[in-house]
């Protein structure tokens, strides 16, 4: 009997190894129709999950009501699952060099209790050749299994979007792929029984893999042409988002803006697939001056400020700095690998009195991963204000209440990353990328 089938009689059973942003979503949607073990290694995240409660703040408690699953954290309670799904992170080192240590541990643990007849399909996105050159070696070492005689293997991306209620996991379109037609058959229609809007058969993992990492890479690119322009324009004095709306208007622009570009994805994915490449003796270019573009811009947000705050005849050390929003991006709790944490550092280099505030965000991770934390009050005498991430609870901020925030003084600035408040501001400084 295929995998397929034992999966919708809850013959078998399907586990994810990871519940982070990826993987609880997965692990909850499939357990509306087969029988699914939620795994991982957090023994913290697992009591939280047995709450309804998720810990990465995506998914209401309702989320998680009719769902025939079982969380743990013990690597024997997942030996009788039949279909393993890996979502873990694949995050870079200090070094911007693939670290697939999450990757890897995930594959040992899946590999220590794979049997013959099982699935295990890889999301975490990776270059194109890891699934089958990295992963897929540890499986056969750890179990004395044959990938193709033994077990099954596919890839199929992640195309979550955190914050996202419009394009959720069911209403995007999955790409699949198998180590044979056999494998990609069982593994599309497996899919196909919580994706709404369909399944993309690729041709093959190495295919799959590299469509995922340039969905990104294209997003990364073109952030960082705006960046660039953005750097151009201000110098001639012109505004970005002015120029932007102009060209906008031409039916085949594509509508991209500048800003600080962080998060586990579009911060990520370019400098694996930049790895990889090496690989085969090329050296990426345009990849590469787009990453160092978006990886400076946080640097030069910082720069700017200080120019303006000179130009206003203010004495920048010891000047006071509010940042509001240090997530890597609008409406999420996220703060991994958020870009902000330059501004602050690069303020803090010049003797800023840099103060931080974000309705979303945990300060006792930010203090654990940037070493600052949420400041305890807003005070009423910035020297400037920066609005680095477009929250939801920011877009009503009217231009009285930035100036209550400055002292009411005509020498303060506001510095609007995200250009929200474009055209509003009339009577106090103003500047945007």
């Amino acid at each position: 009997m295929e995998i397929y089938n034992k999966l919708v009689q809850k013959e078998a059973k399907l586990c994810v190894i990871g519940l982070g942003y990826v993987g609880l979503p997965i692990a909850l949607e499939f357990a509306k129709k087969i029988s699914v073990i939620g795994f991982d290694i957090k023994e913290n995240r697992i009591d939280l999950m047995k709450q309804k409660i998720d810990p990465s703040e995506e998914l209401e408690a309702s989320a998680f009501d009719n769902a025939d699953i079982f969380f743990t954290a013990n690597i024997e309670e997942i030996r009788e699952a039949k279909f393993f799904i890996v979502g873990v992170p694949t995050p870079i080192d200090k070094h911007n060099l693939p670290d697939l240590s999450p990757l890897i541990a995930a594959s040992q643990t899946v590999g220590t209790v794979l049997k013959k007849g099982d699935y295990v399909v890889f999301e975490s996105t990776v270059y194109p050749g890891c699934t089958e050159e990295d992963c897929v070696p540890i499986l056969e070492e750890l179990s004395g299994l044959k990938m193709g005689e033994d077990f099954m293997v596919g890839f199929s991306p992640e195309r979550i979007n955190p914050g996202d209620t419009q394009n959720t996991l069911t209403s995007v379109v999955k790409v699949v792929s198998g180590n044979n037609p056999v494998a990609l058959d069982n593994i599309a229609k497996t899919y196909e029984l919580i994706i709404r809007a369909g399944v993309h058969r690729a041709s093959s993992i190495k295919v799959a893999e590299a469509a995922k990492i340039i969905e990104n890479t294209q997003r990364d690119v073109n952030i960082g042409l705006m960046n660039e322009l953005s750097i151009i324009f201000n110098r001639m004095g012109i505004n970005t988002y002015e120029v932007l709306e102009a060209a906008g208007t031409k039916w085949n622009f594509l509508k991209f803006y500048p800003g600080l570009v962080g998060g586990h994805c579009i911060g990520v994915d370019p400098y694996y697939l930049a790895f990889k490449a090496e690989e085969y003796r090329f050296h990426t270019q345009i990849i590469k001056a787009g990453r160092f573009v978006n990886d400076s811009m946080g640097f030069y947000v910082a720069k700017q400020l200080v120019k303006k705050l000179i130009a206003l005849g203010k004495n920048v050390l010891n000047s006071k700095v509010l940042i509001l929003g240090v997530t890597f991006k609008e409406n999420v709790s996220d703060i991994r690998n958020s870009k902000v944490s330059d501004v602050v550092h690069e303020l803090k280099t010049y003797g800023v009195n840099v103060d931080v505030n974000d309705p979303l965000a945990d300060s006792d991770l930010l203090m654990h991963e940037y070493g600052f934390g949420l400041a305890p009050k807003i005070r009423n005498d910035y020297d400037a204000v920066i609005v680095a991430v477009s929250h939801k609870e920011y877009l009503e901020f009217t231009e009285d209440y930035f100036h209550g925030l400055m002292g009411m003084s005509d020498k303060a600035i506001l510095f609007d990353i995200k250009g929200i408040y474009r055209n509003k501001i009339n009577k106090i400084n103003y500047w945007s990328l």
